[in-house]
């Protein structure tokens, strides 16, 4: 049952469309005004007032790999996080994508992707042929010892480097993750993090773990600190 939050000093009401316990913790769906909002265990994750910084994280990697001349007829790219299904649109509505597979763990956002308010958000990218939702831990995926390269992965996991909902993702942006990662990509393949504001010592850990062509594009919100993607190439 949907519950709600009075309306405050001009602002538009909450209103608390589900809510669920998962093996993570709790996960929120909250309606304010016409937008959309994920709270994990208490924490703001994302919303549906402005994508531009989700879309980025695509065009991004595309761009580079054109950038270099490296990218295939069909690229290959993985979504790390649905969320409010920005990315994956944005990748969905670009035919020189090939395969796109997307992970996340959560049932519930999932769901309201598939039958749920989400669904306007994703654009029906979860019946395009090229999409595969895969439903798991996004680093229980990375480190299975037979997967798969891909061209472009593009991660939109908690708040990025800095700032971890979850304890365990942190793991993902260290030296053991990061080195994952560049496993996972091809030879010339492109590594691109979002992440709620920028972040000098991950820059420097890229490099460290022998990415190339390393490089922070900044998306101005409007109060605070901007969004960023940054950008890292796995060297052949």
């Amino acid at each position: 049952m949907s519950t709600a939050l009075p309306a405050r000093d001009g602002h538009d009401a909450v209103v608390t469309l589900d809510r669920r316990e998962g093996p993570f913790g709790e996960v929120v769906l909250r309606q304010r005004g016409r937008h959309f909002e994920i709270i994990a265990n208490g924490c703001f994750l994302m919303d549906t007032a402005d994508g531009r910084s989700e879309r980025l994280l695509i065009q991004a990697a595309l761009d580079e790999l054109d950038r270099a001349g490296t990218v295939p007829t069909r690229p290959s790219v993985l979504i790390g996080g649905l969320g409010v299904g920005f990315s994956l649109a944005y990748a969905a509505a670009e035919p020189r994508w090939g395969r796109i597979a997307i992970v996340e763990r959560e049932t519930a956002i999932i769901d309201w992707h598939r039958t749920g308010p989400l669904a306007a958000f994703s654009a029906g990218a979860l019946e395009d042929v090229r999409v595969e939702v895969l439903h798991t831990d996004l680093l229980e995926y990375l480190a299975a010892a037979d997967g798969e390269r891909y061209d472009a992965l593009c991660l939109d996991i908690d708040n990025g480097p800095d700032w971890t909902v979850t304890d365990s993702n942190a793991g993902l942006y260290g030296a053991d993750g990061l080195a994952v990662l560049r496993h996972r990509l091809q030879p010339g393949g492109v590594l691109a993090v979002w992440s709620a504001q920028p972040s000098p010592a991950f820059e420097e850990a890229l490099r460290a773990a022998g990415f190339s062509d390393v490089a922070t594009h900044e998306i101005p919100v409007a109060r605070g600190v901007p969004d960023v993607v940054h950008l890292a190439r796995r060297a052949g």
